[in-house]
């Protein structure tokens, strides 16, 4: 079901509560990536040019839950914000519920922008409370949610906030709404040929998305750690590298649903391989099939590489989530990086290409791919929840178109 946006709700004049995602990382209290923030900035422009009063609410990191931590204080957020805005951006207070906070809310002016300090300052927020969502609701007219991110989760400010705020318009923004376009839309009848590439660390993260996205496929392409729990399933010799051994028998049952499909299923050939799980120490070798015993892989091999790569180039349609090899590293990076290119190069091609999951997102973004492909997902659990079509609650509550 289609959901209303906030475009189309008049918000001159109206508090505009916006639930965003901006858990960015911070290097001794120094954003390193504003990609989130960056993210957002379409959905607080359109409220503030037509006249909207913005208050918006995230949290950052893992906090206790007990109170004010100041290495999770969200000034820092504020600050970047009002760069990329051009103009300040409200911190009123290191409470987001307290009389400071409440009052600035209640004194905001048409076009301004404030941030609430971190919800999860709070233990309300992670037990989604009702008298913690409560108060939140109270500042609102309009309950946004553009915290694509978080949509897997039933925070307070994502599910029992816009549930206090029955009645008044609760809708998504421009970036859950590109979510929705993307990850839902485009799957229901991918462009041909559909190649799904799955990577990372366990298979059993991609059970749920592998069986959904199985049927729809031409190719799956599968690497990362998680490959060799699918070549243990075949009987080859993986060495020290990391298998899921209580999920051999689903890796089995894959590979025999992806041949009874008629999907040709894509397994690493060849293996970069370390004897030790390190950046910088360990003896590294490239092997073929068979892994001698000491080493673990920790990215596809050369021939892989080119192999997926071939495929990639030819795509209509391309789901990627989870990266080739250990690609913080620059020892296992490549496999990831060459990845990135075919699917850039797809993109240039006419091909739609969606990059999901924490990890691939930072990957594309440290290869300075991020603007080669059509659309990079800013969740990682959402988007595997998405890719799955698991039901998120936080976007079901709120109004339909």
């Amino acid at each position: 079901m289609a959901k209303k946006t906030i475009e189309s709700v008049d918000v001159a004049g109206k508090r505009v509560l916006v639930r965003v995602d901006f858990n960015v990382p911070l290097d001794g209290g120094a954003i390193s990536d504003d990609r989130r923030i960056r993210s957002a900035l379409p959905t607080i422009k359109s409220i503030i040019d037509r006249g909207g009063r913005v208050i918006l609410m995230s949290h950052l990191g893992r906090p206790e839950g007990t109170g004010h931590e100041p290495q999770l204080c969200l000034r820092p957020v504020a600050n970047r914000l009002s760069e990329l805005l051009g103009k300040p951006v409200a911190f009123p207070s290191d409470d987001c519920t307290d009389d400071a906070a409440r009052d600035a809310v209640a004194n905001l002016t048409d076009g301004e922008v404030l941030l609430l300090e971190n919800l999860r300052f709070h233990k309300g927020e992670k037990d989604g409370d009702a008298a913690f969502a409560t108060t939140l609701a109270s500042y609102g007219d309009v309950y946004v949610n553009d915290a694509f991110g978080t949509c897997h989760r039933a925070d307070a400010s994502m599910v029992a906030v816009p549930e206090a705020m029955q009645g008044k318009p609760r809708v998504i923004g421009s970036l859950v709404e590109k979510e929705i376009r993307f990850l839902q839309g485009t799957l229901e009848s991918p462009a041909k040929p559909f190649v799904v590439v799955l990577g990372g660390a366990k298979v059993s993260d991609k059970i749920g998305a592998i069986a959904r996205l199985l049927p729809k496929a031409d190719h799956v392409i599968v690497g990362g750690a998680m490959a060799y729990t699918f070549l243990k399933a075949l009987g080859q010799d993986v060495g020290e590298s990391r298998v899921e051994k209580d999920r051999l028998g689903d890796a089995k049952k894959m590979i025999e649903q992806a041949a009874d499909l008629g999907v040709q299923l894509h397994l690493p050939v060849d293996h970069v391989c370390s004897t030790q799980f390190a950046a910088h120490t360990g003896d590294i070798e490239v092997f073929g099939d068979k892994i001698k015993p000491g080493f673990m892989g920790l990215d596809i091999g050369p021939r892989t590489q080119s192999a997926f790569a071939a495929v990639l180039r030819d795509a209509g349609c391309v789901v990627w989530n989870g990266p080739m090899g250990v690609f913080e590293w620059t020892a296992f990076n490549v496999g990831t990086k060459q990845i990135a290119k075919a699917v850039a190069e797809a993109t240039s091609k006419g091909a739609t290409t969606i990059v999901g999951g924490g990890d691939t997102a930072a990957a594309v973004e440290k290869f300075g791919l991020a603007d080669q492909v059509s659309h990079v997902s800013t969740g990682g659990g959402a988007s595997l929840a998405m890719l799955e079509g698991n039901a998120l609650k936080a976007i079901d509550i709120l109004d339909n178109a």
